[in-house]
């Protein structure tokens, strides 16, 4: 694993920990490349359901390391290498089939609310702190970056975080639409790990099916295709399907069985 990543499992659960608590827990280089290797390795393994993102120490991630720019952003082309990497951080995880959730404490800012929007869910600690500051850099944001987030919190609230550079505190982020939940810093962990479980449980044909067809609307896509008629259709004809109805009729909990 990368330096600055720790990845575990738990059960179903797998975890990516950012471990640079002395810097913040800022991410760099190597670990926006290592991203999407981890995502393709929670695909790939049938026993996990979910993959939560969190930092160590007191903070989620302050963003990127600014200290590598000099080196690895002095120039255009070099800003472009770089930037490919943060592209395909976030294009693994907004791609990722399986669910994703940051559990947010402390300086989510900059990368660190890039990585964060680019999840399926966001639960954070009261007192964390939210913005993205790419004004402050003289960097004009990426665009799948900015689709997000004017998806999460519209183009008012887009502009206010991308051009001013303002931090707003948890309670805002919710207001807005930024974060699915507040909770108090010391119920994050078990607030969080109850709804992972719940997403765990649930058809994971109905969860990976649905989260593909968001992905495509968030996208831009107005109306259904191909390859939405099929995820709908294996649907109907997967184990889950029969299981659920059986489930629902007989009062009892399902026991879905699809990886």
């Amino acid at each position: 694993m990368t330096d600055g990543f720790e990845f575990t499992r738990g059960g179903e659960v797998a975890r990516l920990t950012f471990t640079r608590p002395e810097k913040m827990n800022a991410i760099t280089y190597g670990m926006w490349s290592a991203i999407p290797d981890v995502v393709a390795r929670v695909e790939a393994d049938p026993a996990i359901k979910v993959l939560v993102l969190t930092g160590a120490g007191a903070h989620f991630s302050a963003g990127a390391d600014i200290s590598e720019f000099r080196e690895l952003r002095s120039t255009a082309d070099a800003a472009e290498t770089y930037d490919k990497a943060v592209d395909g951080a976030v294009a693994a995880l907004t791609a990722s089939r399986k669910p994703t959730v940051a559990m947010i404490q402390g300086n989510c800012i900059g990368g660190g609310c890039q990585i964060s929007v680019a999840c399926d869910f966001r639960f954070a600690a009261e007192g964390s702190r939210f913005g993205i500051t790419p004004a402050k850099l003289g960097i004009v944001y990426h665009f799948d970056s900015t689709r997000q987030l004017v998806s999460l919190v519209g183009p008012a609230h887009a502009k206010y975080f991308l051009l001013s550079g303002e931090l707003v505190d948890a309670r805002r982020a919710r207001e807005i639409g930024l974060l699915n939940d507040v909770f108090p810093a010391d119920e994050l962990e078990a607030a969080t790990g109850k709804f992972v479980e719940t997403l765990a449980s649930r058809s994971q044909a109905s969860v990976r099916g649905m989260n593909r067809i968001i992905e495509k609307i968030v996208a831009g896509q107005q109306e259904s295709d191909a390859e939405v008629d099929e995820i709908r259709l294996g649907a109907l004809h997967g184990e889950d399907y029969a299981e659920g109805v059986a489930a629902f009729l007989a009062r009892r909990p399902p026991k879905f069985t699809y990886r």
